[in-house]
């Protein structure tokens, strides 16, 4: 049953993509992040759903009349040079059996962002957007949060099978980075019974996050608290419900948990942490040999033997700074963090640009909620291996369209205005 409702969900959508490339960007968006072919058991499993989508988004974006209009920013400037970057390093990759795998992954991935940037326009679009992003997570941060509940918090929560996000850590870096969207679709709620699913779904959310027992989500989640109470207007009730949360997750997690979290004090001593260190002087030894770095999936047992300094203790990269810098050597990480820097202050020139508009309160609010996002990612993301995460680039793709329909008086018009209207106006200029 589950297998049926999956098919006839993805290929009902075709027509309205072959109609809207955007709706193809929404629903390939749904496919990568939540997975919901991974719940089945039959057919639907291993179906090629994503590719599916993708062909058929590429193919609205090339017959449709829609408008599209890619951005030349700072921040789209650098993710296409970091793009190409990533696709020269690979040439050069010190594992060529594996280093196209991920580079098939990345660049479906990337390739899809760079789509969403041009096709999204309007105020529609990117809330949908934005919903859609915000639940896809928001699912296993809900059902992981029951789950560790009802269990007392004795068992980890992991995510899906053969997803991004299958491993408990990455599920919980997933959850802290979504939280500041979910609460976002609660500031924007208007019915009451709404306001307060979502606030239920926050407060899972977090507790599935420490269910997880990642203590980069530990840290990951107190430095996004700290954001998203500065970020936000009520502050007293936005401090209540984080409060509340945390005393939740003090009441309802055994002391495993709290003695897994104290080990953070204790590195020396965890043979997981000294791994990780391990893993990052074995990315500097790469980058220090190579101005290229090793390529995709350099992080090997194989590589390990030549450039770590202890080449029996094997671990990913577990932090995606070091993790872009193994892959694509120093250049690789300054654009990488140079993306994140520039993301960053273009969610500040959208908060500046719509600052006491009551009609653009929602953009105002979502630019905010961002950037608390993205504070989320880098904390959490220091610790953890998902530098190419979907998540993190469709909230850059929200930044960016936000920034392209509402930082300048000319666009804030263009996106109040039908896309079919839009079209005409602009070609009737031309």
């Amino acid at each position: 049953m589950r297998d049926l409702i999956i098919f006839v969900a993805i290929f009902g959508s075709i027509p309205f993509i072959f109609k809207r490339p955007a709706v193809g960007v929404i629903v390939f968006t749904w496919i990568s992040l939540m997975n919901p072919h991974r719940l089945t058991y039959g057919s639907a499993y291993a179906f090629p759903f994503a590719a599916l989508i993708a062909a058929v988004t590429l193919l609205s974006v090339v017959f449709s009349r829609q408008p599209k209009q890619f951005p030349l920013t700072p921040v789209t400037t650098i993710l296409l040079i970091f793009i190409g970057w990533m696709n020269f390093t690979s040439l050069f990759a010190l594992e060529p059996n594996l280093v196209w795998v991920e580079w098939e992954r990345v660049m479906k991935t990337l390739f899809m962002i760079l789509i969403a940037i041009a096709v999204f326009h309007s105020e529609k679009d990117i809330k949908q957007f934005t919903w859609i992003v915000a639940m896809s997570l928001a699912f296993y941060g809900l059902k992981g949060g029951i789950f560790t509940v009802l269990s007392g918090g004795s068992y980890r929560v992991l995510g899906p099978d053969g997803s991004y996000i299958a491993e408990n850590n990455s599920l919980a870096l997933a959850l802290v980075t979504i939280l500041p969207l979910v609460w976002y679709l609660r500031l924007q709620a208007a019915n009451k019974w709404m306001k307060r699913a979502l606030t239920a779904i926050v407060v899972f959310t977090a507790i599935s996050a420490m269910g997880s027992y990642s203590r980069g989500a530990l840290l990951g989640g107190a430095g996004m608290m700290a954001f998203l109470w500065m970020k936000s207007h009520k502050k007293a009730q936005t401090l209540i419900v984080l409060v509340l949360a945390v005393l939740l997750i003090c009441i309802i997690m055994p002391d495993q948990w709290f003695a897994r979290m104290q080990s953070i004090d204790d590195y020396q001593k965890d043979g997981s942490a000294l791994g990780r260190i391990n893993a990052w002087h074995f990315a500097i030894n790469i980058a220090t040999e190579r101005l290229v770095g090793g390529g995709f999936n350099v992080f090997t047992p194989n590589m390990f033997m030549q450039y770590a300094p202890d080449p029996r203790d094997f671990h990913v990269a577990h932090s995606i700074f070091f993790q872009v810098l193994g892959d694509h050597g120093a250049i690789g990480l300054v654009l990488f963090v140079l993306l994140m820097i520039f993301s960053w202050r273009t969610g500040t020139r959208v908060i500046r640009a719509t600052r006491d508009q009551e009609e653009l309160k929602w953009a105002n609010d979502l630019a905010k909620m961002c950037q608390v996002s993205i504070v989320g990612y880098a904390i959490s993301g220091a610790f953890l291996s998902l530098a190419y995460y979907d998540l993190y680039y469709n909230i850059i793709v929200i930044l960016i369209v936000l920034e392209k329909a509402y930082a300048s008086k000319p666009n804030r018009i263009a996106s109040q205005l039908h896309p079919t209207e839009y079209a005409r106006i602009v070609t009737s200029v031309r």
